[in-house]
């Protein structure tokens, strides 16, 4: 009888454990959707410019990837070829495997998708109109803003020292003043990393 009663009690201390995962792993699928979905809405200027906010979420508040894990996502999803909002797909991934991979994907296409479609629908139509050419001059401060809060992100996010700092002021340097390609700057950077150069 003792042992029938200890039986019990493990398959239902397992029964709790298997809906606590359970639960835990949909609560990580809704606040896949809720944050890529609502930033889907805010990229203004493209997928980087929520970059920041991304950051805060995933690494500080939801603790999916570290600041390393989250600066090396990102240098992965730039270096890939496709479209650099690659970033949501591998942090879905890490998040919650293959079906957070897709959710995070298809919660940033959707809203934003939808959006554009809609407002192009009436946006021709206005094209003379006051409201549309006072958007459109305030976008551009908008978007450079997000995008320098998205560099600042990265640069705290990855281990520094005064060697990467140099490296990272001669790279913009060179994609300010010059018309380099930036494939030729990055190869030559992460050249410098593999031998060492940096630390």
């Amino acid at each position: 009888m003792a042992i029938a009663a200890g039986a019990h009690y493990c398959w239902a201390a397992q029964s709790n454990l298997g809906v606590a995962a359970a639960w835990d792993q949909m609560k990580t699928w809704l606040q896949i959707l809720i944050l890529f979905g609502s930033l889907s809405l805010l990229s203004i200027g493209g997928g980087n410019s929520v970059l920041p906010e991304m950051h805060q979420r995933s690494v500080d508040d939801y603790h999916w990837l570290t600041d390393t894990q989250f600066a090396d996502v990102f240098a992965i999803s730039q270096a890939a070829p496709g479209p650099s909002i690659l970033i949501v797909t591998l942090i879905g991934y890490k998040a919650a495997g293959v079906f957070g991979a897709f959710l995070a994907t298809v919660a940033v296409i959707i809203p934003a998708g939808a959006l554009v479609y809609l407002v192009s629908r009436f946006w021709e139509h206005a094209a003379r109109s006051p409201v549309r050419i006072a958007i459109e001059k305030g976008f551009a401060p908008l978007t450079v803003g997000l995008v320098l809060a998205t560099a600042y992100v990265l640069g705290r996010s990855t281990e520094h020292d005064w060697r990467s700092y140099l490296l990272t002021a001669i790279c913009a340097a060179v994609f300010i003043f010059t018309k380099i390609n930036p494939l030729i700057v990055v190869g030559i950077a992460g050249l410098a990393g593999f031998l060492g150069w940096l630390g």
